[in-house]
This record gives structure tokens, C-alpha cells and sequence, in this order.
């Protein structure tokens, strides 16, 4: 079970090449853009935290999840006012309708259960479910080709999960789709 998670070392997480490609910021910013009234968010796949503390920063109140619980002491010191737990995306440990904002940041390729994993996503979401995805092609960085998920099987599986509304906000390095309920 959760064979594909990161295991790495957590500097590489914080690299400040690293930080660039992700564009953290503009995504933060994109992914915020247009909700009426955001004040929660769930970081599933939180890391290092490394977008829960750009979400934190923008004044939103964060929960992050991460299957590795190695993760969570550091996620915690770059975002004090931060929660943050151990958990997988395919089993949310929190109520319907929960957080205003869900994010995954390069994490729905490396669940076990995709459709399960939107499925949870849609049922804690209130507002937004941001997913940032690798694209369908070869880079020189990043998971190989036969990891990733194509624009076409999110989009249905999405549509599967409940999800009525999906834009897709192509980036330098990786797509950023936004789904609403």
C-alpha cells in the first residue's frame, strides 16, 4: 500500500530549484482565485509543507495530511498555526463538507485508488478541489511517463467523483486543475 510515496530525502523537498518549477505562489494564488470567502484548506500530500505554508500565508487556516508521519514535524515548524496529521487520501479522516479549499499537489498519481481518492476529496470539499498533476509527456524531471495521469482520465474520473465544473490552467512544468462541485 502506498508503495509510490515520496521516501526521499525531505531537504530535496525544500530545494530552492525545486521551489521555483513548482511555481508555489502562482498556484497558491490560482487556486484561491475567485472563492468568495476561503478560510480553510486541506494540504493532502502536505510534505513539507511547502504549499500549506504559502495557503498560511494568505491569512487560511490549514490542515495537511501526509501518509509518511516523517513529514509532519517538519510541515509543522515551516507552518506553526498549521494542523497537521497522519492519513491517506483514499480515507479522509475528517466529516462531510469540512474545508472551503482542498488542495493535492502532485500527489493524486501516487494514490492507490484514484477515483476512491476524488471521491473523499469531494466529500469533505465545500467550495474547490485544486489538483496540481505532472503533464502527459516526458520531461527530464519527475515520475516516468507511465505514472501519469493523461488530461482525459482526470477529467472522467472527476465526472465520476461528483465533480461538475473542471478547468485546467496549463504551467510551465505541470497542469493545475480547478473542480467544483
Amino acid at each position: 500500500m502506498h508503495e509510490r510515496r515520496f521516501n526521499r530525502e525531505i531537504e530535496r523537498l525544500r530545494d530552492p530549484e525545486r521551489i521555483a518549477r513548482l511555481e508555489v505562489e502562482r498556484v497558491v494564488n490560482l487556486t484561491t482565485e475567485n472563492l468568495i470567502e476561503v478560510k480553510t484548506v486541506l494540504d493532502i500530500g502536505t510534505g513539507s509543507g511547502l504549499f500549506a505554508e504559502q495557503f498560511a500565508k494568505k491569512g487560511l487556516l490549514v490542515t495537511g495530511l501526509d501518509a509518511n508521519p516523517e513529514m509532519l514535524p517538519i510541515a509543522q515548524q515551516y507552518v506553526p498555526s498549521g494542523v497537521f496529521q497522519e492519513g491517506i487520501a483514499e480515507k479522509l479522516p475528517f466529516l462531510d463538507s469540512t474545508f472551503d479549499l482542498v488542495f493535492m499537489g502532485l500527489l493524486l498519481h501516487e494514490t492507490d485508488e484514484v477515483l476512491t481518492a476524488l471521491k473523499e476529496a469531494h466529500r469533505v470539499v465545500l467550495k474547490r478541489l485544486a489538483i496540481l498533476e505532472w503533464p502527459d509527456k516526458e520531461q527530464t524531471f519527475g515520475p516516468p511517463r507511465e505514472d501519469r495521469l493523461s488530461v482525459a482520465r482526470i477529467k472522467s474520473l472527476t465526472k465520476q467523483a461528483g465533480f461538475k465544473k473542471i478547468s485546467q490552467i496549463g504551467l510551465e512544468n505541470f497542469v493545475l486543475y480547478l473542480l467544483e462541485q
